[in-house]
């Protein structure tokens, strides 16, 4: 590090579980945030701030006027934009030294492998589950660890899944693919805006302890947040040996 970079993120060097050698870390980390909304607005923000060495932000939708309620990345006079451009716009206000690449397209196959196999962690903040499960399946077979986050009305919900370790679940453990799930978008439902702040800050503090290697990850945890209350809930989430996704068949 350079002498700006210690003073840029000499907050946190001052903590001891990070110092320098976590703050390297986060220098030379890659985060694929899938989401430029409410989720991946602060998240991308906080990623951004903490110095993370590279964001690739994607997003196939435009700024809406209905997002500005929520969604802090983007600005007024940018209705119409794609997303990932005007959050790239907005990360690179912050922190230019962040390498952004903004990706205004749905990634699906062959295309998300590759973006989750070159990133170092990767953050769901879509809105749908045959995203989430795509993004769980890739994240799995690349063994690369994943924070997922979802928020709609008053209730929020963040965790881990990382592949990395032989008795953690993936999300599908959590919500099998097979199984039907009624789709609620906060175009119908609504969505409390300091929701989203919550869950995507907490989706980025997750992600810089995994790639400072420091304190203790969600995996095998779901963290539920009732905001009418501000009551969390924690529960155990167990690996499921018949998971289509993980489930990894012993040699005889």
């Amino acid at each position: 590090m350079n002498d700006h970079q210690l003073l840029r993120y000499s907050r946190h060097i001052l903590l001891d579980e990070i110092g320098i050698e976590g703050q390297e870390k986060i220098l030379a980390a890659h985060a694929l945030v899938i989401g430029a909304g409410g989720l991946g607005s602060p998240a991308a923000l906080y990623l951004a701030s903490a110095g993370i060495g590279a964001i690739t932000l994607v997003d196939n939708d435009e700024v809406d006027l209905t997002n500005l309620q929520r969604q802090i990345l983007h600005t007024t006079d940018r209705v119409g934009q794609p997303k990932v451009l005007s959050g790239k716009r907005t990360l690179q206000q912050i922190n230019p030294e962040v390498r952004i690449a903004a990706l205004a397209e749905r990634v699906e196959g062959e295309r998300l492998d590759a973006l989750v196999c070159s990133a170092t962690v990767v953050l769901d903040c879509s809105d749908n589950f045959i995203t989430r499960h795509a993004i769980n399946a890739a994240c799995v077979a690349h063994k690369v660890p994943l924070v997922s986050g979802a928020a709609i009305r008053f209730d929020g919900q963040v965790s881990v899944f990382d592949p990395r370790g032989e008795d953690t679940p993936c999300y599908a453990c959590l919500f099998p693919p097979q199984q039907e799930y009624e789709e609620i978008q906060c175009s119908t439902m609504g969505v409390f805006a300091p929701l989203v702040g919550i869950i995507g800050a907490m989706q980025a503090a997750e992600a810089l302890k995994l790639v400072a290697g420091i304190g203790k990850a969600l995996a095998g945890r779901l963290l539920m947040l009732d905001a009418r209350s501000m009551e969390w809930t924690s529960i155990g989430i167990p690996r499921n040996p018949e998971c289509p996704v993980c489930h990894q068949p012993h040699s005889s």
